[in-house]
């Protein structure tokens, strides 16, 4: 008779667990939204085939963007969407929410839930945060000779002057860009008027819908809102930069994960959820994109922590915005600043 140790019973009561998800999701195929590019590859070489491995469906990569993937499901309609699940900027999540198209986790589901930072589950139970770039400031070591500290260096250090660099109101960071100026120089993130007033005291600024980088290795920009991750990537290509955590806070880059309350296989679409949050896709996806785990077992390395230096406590320092407001609003937002820096 084979006697088995306790991490071996442990092993063999969690398989036979998660059999019957096994087999009921044999010959079955998840449709998965993801980004193109880099992300696409990554998920095909990694993701999708340990994720099959693990499940027993297929995986059908559907490549797009949170815009073309809003588009998708509401030309479909809230009762017959395209996908099970959805991973996008939370300021899209926001407004297809909103609409009802999504429904509030099932958390007995999702074991690997209550491991994520608060900040990752900010929304009360409807999503979860599948990766998180923080946004800080990042300069040129080279061509600055004070290092910024805080956003309102921005503003005072006669440095930056003409020399800075933001994203437009149509990437997610611009409109964060404006409700951190409304925040730091009026009472709050609604006060837009105190932001779009501070906007436009910076003088003359570098626009860009997604790369500063250009930008930054020319010299026409020294300090510009960099999420850290690309800074390491413009690090290890020999550009001398930095970039450090403000005082008021960080923005930062997300994915938001949410289950589609009417999606054709939602219990796939589960499966698949607790799967990217778990310690180890979350591992794979810092060393990868440079992000910062947002599950909370997941320790960042000695070899990592230049390149991911937000984890642990720094992740309280991330700043949550109403995206309900911005979305409700954008139209008129986004008409104004295009009058603040014409």
């Amino acid at each position: 008779m084979v006697k088995l140790d306790r991490r071996q019973m442990l092993a063999a009561s969690a398989g036979a667990m998660l059999l019957p998800s096994f087999l009921a999701a044999q010959g079955k195929t998840l449709v998965v939204p993801t980004l193109g590019g880099v992300w696409e590859q990554f998920w095909r070489k990694e993701i999708v085939p340990r994720f099959e491995k693990a499940s027993g469906a297929k995986v059908t990569l559907d490549v797009g963007n949170g815009r073309v993937f809003g588009a998708n499901m509401r030309a479909a309609g809230i009762e017959k969407p395209p996908y099970s699940i959805i991973m996008t900027n939370e300021v899209f999540a926001s407004g297809l929410r909103k609409e009802g198209y999504f429904e509030k986790l099932d958390l007995s589901k999702l074991p690997n839930y209550a491991d994520l930072y608060p900040m990752a589950r900010a929304t009360g139970g409807w999503s979860a945060l599948g990766a998180v770039s923080p946004i800080g400031i990042g300069y040129r070591t080279d061509l600055v000779k004070t290092k910024p500290k805080a956003w309102k260096d921005l503003w005072t250090n006669p440095e930056f002057k003409g020399k800075i660099g933001l994203y437009n109101f149509a990437n997610s960071a611009g409109k964060m860009e404006l409700l951190l100026a409304a925040k730091i120089f009026g009472k709050d993130q609604y006060d837009v008027d105190a932001g779009f007033t501070a906007l436009g005291k910076l003088g003359r600024v570098i626009q860009v819908d997604f790369n500063l980088s250009t930008a930054l290795a020319a010299g026409e920009i020294v300090v510009a809102p960099y999420d850290f991750g690309e800074i390491s990537r413009l690090r290890k290509q020999g550009l001398p930069v930095d970039c450090i955590i403000p005082e008021e806070g960080m923005v930062m880059f997300d994915q938001s994960i949410n289950i589609l309350a009417h999606g054709p296989d939602k219990e796939l679409a589960y499966q698949y959820m607790n799967f990217l949050i778990s310690p180890d896709i979350q591992t794979l996806l810092m060393r990868e994109f440079f992000v910062s785990p947002t599950n909370q077992k997941v320790v960042v390395p000695a070899d990592l922590q230049a390149d991911v230096p937000v984890s642990g406590a720094e992740m309280a320092k991330i700043l949550s915005w109403d995206w309900d407001f911005i979305n409700q609003n954008q139209a008129a937002l986004g008409e104004r600043w295009a009058k603040t820096f014409s």
